[in-house]
């Protein structure tokens, strides 16, 4: 190891050496200010890598007529001090560009400076959003801008569910400047920020455990530290000593302390256990990686008492800078460059006097344009600063840190690069603060002894939330089926929550109360900035979901069934009169079973007619009555072919299906009172201009009158019983046509009232009954999983059945059902498959019987002076197929009789053999099923 340390002296001593004999006399020089904190370790990488950004440029550009003249000055980490080194250096040493200002409150005034005196600013470590080029046009900035990396932080709280972060940054222009980014991007992902943590940039350590103390009091325990790498340093120390490095706390780190993670000392970096980091990623390279090798030697060199340091971004950036300001000199020339100084007045001062370069403005365009690839990256300033690329996302075990994820605008977050997020969370397991594996919750409830405040007020619907006073403790007791939800929910929460029912009352008489009035005082309880509510729990309160009451709280997941619909009176739809049997089908049943009625009765008697039945012989009247016969008895005596059977079969069977549901549905509308709504769409009502009924103090007036009813037509009632008394009289008797309510109102009304009424709807969509919380709470999320666990589960069916009862024991509570009349829809598939079935048959037998006839001609062709035999073979062939599976002897005899027949009526139908047109044509009377003659 020795040998190689000394091997990349002599080669760094040879490139200087180099350097410096391949720089002529007559070269060009361009001085450059370089102003650091040489005290502060991004001050001392930086010196180390402008020295040898500069040594390795013109040891590759070597023909160059320009040089760089640098001139490194020290702000010792003072901004007044930076500030008369950037006037000494403009005054004395007339540098056409400055580098470095290394805070963003020494780079606003030296900023300015260089407006003046047309000299490019040029910083790639002040990162503040608050430089802006629209104020500054001579600076640059070779570095990201802080407010870039928001996205990627906000990324990681949305991925863990968190819903309240806590910023903490110091009182500078650096650690200000984020701020207002950050909070947007929060607000973006549905989190909020109810407390900003500021700490000096002087604060001693107790300031600083003062205030951790202060943040241990709160809910919140996700915190966002941006500062400096001493400042930080100092503040995580304090905050493993508080005991805030414990389970459930999670902690991000900005870029500005994760850059420097590197080079933080192992007992600093132990008590950063379990924090997550964000930095920008730049990739490994063979280049970077040998470069990294003869940066340590030179730090070494040029710092022989500190502790070896490890080259981070800003290390490499401050490299770039120096080869962009080189390319720029080279591109510009400085042949021609003159300083003009303004006229001098009495009594002016340093600053008015400064000389302004003529080359200033194309230096700042040639950096401005000048893009190339870096040792940190693509080197593009034509935004004036590098463009968001990649940030890496760390997490901090043990004594050192590991990946577990990036950051792209594309994909956002993602366990590798190039690919796209696949897992639930998008980032590899994490090691949280405490060695925990566990995700924290991001708010516990605090130890100051208040108990959660859960508002509540009796309902018109006791069944609901009921309220009582003891009047010797004073405490409020609640019970109903929506404190029943409740208390269920809190109970499986993963942790303790204690609270205590509040009364609340709009109203001096009791009677129903203003729900919007309750939502808003749960709004007046949010505010979580004031120092004196830092300890207080958030109200809470048992409500319904409302659009407009969003503005004021937020609402959990409902556990009712939602929407808005109508209770209407129910009568008998049936008619029983003397036609009353036509009703179980409906007429487009009646038709199509008419028509297939007649269509197999056809089928069969084509099918027999084609076999040479003998029984469906005869006049037009007597075939219609066998047909009729055929299509609903199946008889030996009159079927003989085999096909005519298959055919038969299924329509019995179609005709059994049919027969069996029309005696249910006949049965059902005989002895089943068959009830329909009186109304079944509240446009009728409006058509017809009934009375309508609502509950008094209720939104639905307002949707009432929206949907276009007249006020004058709009009823409110208070109880359930005032609906049912004005249900029964109905509206042209001083009560109404329908009841308009919430679902779950209606379903405990219908309970009770089971006979008589039922629910049309819903008409209007509503989310349902939920529990609103004050803005932003953290509860929020818990509870909702909470309550589709208890709602999901039998025990909502058995809170269900405590107060609002057993659905199962009364039919209206479900929506009306349509007509249970059977249609030819009901019968398709029978249809179809008896319809299929004659139709194939008929067409099977038609193919035989004309493949028969014409095997029968090409026979009589064939053996012309023998015709007669081929009829004969034809007509016993036909015979015996029309009498299969009968009894054997009676099938020989009818043979036999059939035989004499046919060749009494051969001789008569045979013509000539030279007649051959009569043998290709022949007539009706030829044809083998023409009759006895």
């Amino acid at each position: 190891m020795e040998l190689q340390n000394v091997i990349l002296l002599l080669l760094l001593t040879i490139n200087l050496a180099i350097a410096q004999n391949t720089s002529r006399e007559e070269a060009q020089e361009l001085h450059v200010g370089v102003i650091l904190d040489l005290g502060s370790i991004v001050g001392k990488m930086a010196r180390t890598s402008v020295s040898l950004a500069m040594e390795d440029f013109y040891a590759v550009h070597r023909n160059y007529s320009t040089k760089l003249v640098l001139h490194i000055r020290d702000s010792m980490s003072d901004d007044v001090q930076a500030a008369s080194q950037a006037i000494d250096l403009l005054e004395n040493y007339n540098v056409e560009v400055i580098i470095g200002p290394q805070k963003s409150s020494q780079a606003i005034f030296i900023s300015k400076l260089g407006n003046k005196s047309h000299a490019p600013v040029i910083s790639f470590t002040a990162t503040s959003p608050s430089l802006s080029s629209k104020t500054l046009p001579y600076f640059v900035r070779a570095t990201i801008n802080d407010s870039a990396q928001v996205n990627c932080i906000a990324s990681i709280i949305k991925t863990y569910g968190w819903r309240e972060v806590v910023p903490i940054y110091e009182d500078t222009d650096y650690g200000r400047g984020i701020v207002p980014y950050l909070v947007d991007v929060l607000q973006e992902v549905d989190a909020r920020v109810p407390y900003q943590s500021v700490i000096p940039l002087s604060a001693t350590s107790e300031q600083i455990t003062l205030e951790l103390y202060k943040l241990m009091t709160m809910q919140t325990t996700v915190f966002v530290v941006h500062m400096s790498f001493t400042l930080a340093s100092l503040f995580f120390i304090k905050a493993r000593e508080v005991g805030m490095m414990n389970k459930g706390y999670a902690w991000i780190m900005t870029d500005g302390v994760t850059n420097l993670i590197d080079s933080l000392n192992p007992s600093i970096l132990e008590s950063l256990n379990g924090a997550i980091g964000v930095e920008f990623y730049v990739p490994k390279t063979k280049e970077l990686d040998d470069f990294a090798m003869r940066w340590n030697m030179r730090f070494q060199i040029d710092n022989p008492t500190d502790p070896p340091l490890k080259l981070n971004i800003f290390g490499l950036w401050g490299y770039d800078t120096i080869w962009a300001v080189a390319h720029a000199a080279a591109k510009v020339g400085l042949a021609n460059a003159t300083f003009q100084k303004p006229g001098a007045t009495r009594n002016s001062i340093s600053l008015e006097t400064l000389e302004t370069s003529s080359n200033g403005p194309k230096l700042l365009q040639a950096i401005l344009q000048n893009k190339f690839r870096g040792l940190g990256g693509n080197i593009d300033l034509s935004n004036r600063q590098l463009q968001i690329s990649t940030f890496r996302i760390i997490n901090v075990v043990g004594k050192g840190w590991r990946d577990i994820g990036f950051w792209t605008a594309q994909n956002e977050l993602s366990q590798h690069l190039n690919k796209t997020r696949h897992t639930t969370t998008h980032l590899n397991p994490v090691i949280w603060p405490g060695e925990s594996i566990e995700i924290p919750r991001g708010f516990k409830i605090p130890v100051s002894g208040k108990k959660l405040q859960v508002g509540v007020c009796t309902s018109g619907y006791p069944e609901f939330v009921k309220v009582e006073k003891d009047h010797i403790t004073g405490a409020t007791k609640a019970i109903g089926f929506s404190v029943d939800v409740f208390e269920e929910a809190v109970k499986r929460l993963p942790y303790a929550v204690p609270y205590e029912y509040v009364l609340f009352s709009t109203k001096d008489d009791g009677s129903a109360e203003d729900y919007n009035d309750f939502v808003y005082q749960v709004y007046l309880e949010e505010d979580c900035t004031k120092p004196l509510l830092f300890n207080a729990m958030k109200r809470k309160s048992l409500l319904r979901f409302l659009k407009k009451r969003t503005f004021y709280a937020d609402f959990t997941l409902p556990y009712t069934e939602s929407g808005i619909a109508m209770v209407v009176p129910v009568r008998d739809s049936i008619n029983k009169n003397t036609w009353i049997f036509l009703k179980p089908l409906e007429p487009g049943m009646w038709f199509g079973s008419i028509v297939f009625f007649i269509y197999t009765g056809v089928v069969v008697l084509i099918l027999e007619f084609l076999g040479n039945n003998e029984n469906v012989r005869g006049p037009i009247p007597r075939q219609l009555g066998i047909m009729i016969f055929f299509s609903i008895f199946e008889e030996k005596e009159l079927v003989q072919r085999f096909l005519s059977r298959i055919v038969l079969i299924i329509w019995l069977v179609f005709l059994m299906v049919l027969t069996s549901s029309y005696t249910a549905s006949l049965t059902s509308m005989l002895t089943v009172q068959q009830l329909q709504p009186t109304v079944t769409d509240v446009r009728e009502l409006l058509k017809s201009g009934e009375y309508v009924g609502y509950h008094r103090g209720s939104y639905v007036k307002g949707l009432l009158e929206e949907l276009g009813f007249d006020r004058s037509k709009i009823k409110p009632y208070n109880s359930p019983e005032d609906f049912h008394n004005a249900l029964s009289r109905g509206s042209n008797n001083g009560g109404i046509a329908a009841l308009v309510h919430e679902v779950p109102y209606i379903k405990l009304f219908l309970a009770n009232h089971c006979k008589g009424y039922t629910m049309v709807g819903p008409i209007y969509k509503a989310a349902g009954f939920g529990y609103a919380l004050s803005k932003g709470n953290p509860l929020i999320g818990d509870i909702s999983k909470a309550i589709l666990n208890v709602t999901g589960g039998d025990t909502m069916i058995q809170i269900e059945k405590k107060w609002i009862g057993d659905r199962n024991n009364c039919q209206n509570l479900g929506p009306v059902t349509g007509s249970s009349r059977l249609t030819f829809a009901n019968f398709r598939g029978l249809f179809i498959l008896t319809g299929v079935a004659s139709t194939s048959s008929l067409l099977i037998a038609l193919i035989i019987y004309f493949y028969k006839k014409k095997q029968s001609i090409n026979t009589v062709l064939d053996n012309g002076n023998r015709p007669e035999e081929s009829g004969i073979n034809e007509e016993n062939s036909e015979a015996r197929e029309g009498n299969q599976g009968g009894d054997e002897q009676n099938t020989k005899q009818a043979g036999q009789e059939e035989s004499g027949l046919e060749e009494q009526t051969s001789l008569e139908v045979v013509p000539e053999a030279t007649d051959r047109q009569a043998l290709l044509c022949p007539t009706m009377d030829q044809l083998p099923f023409s009759g006895v003659k």
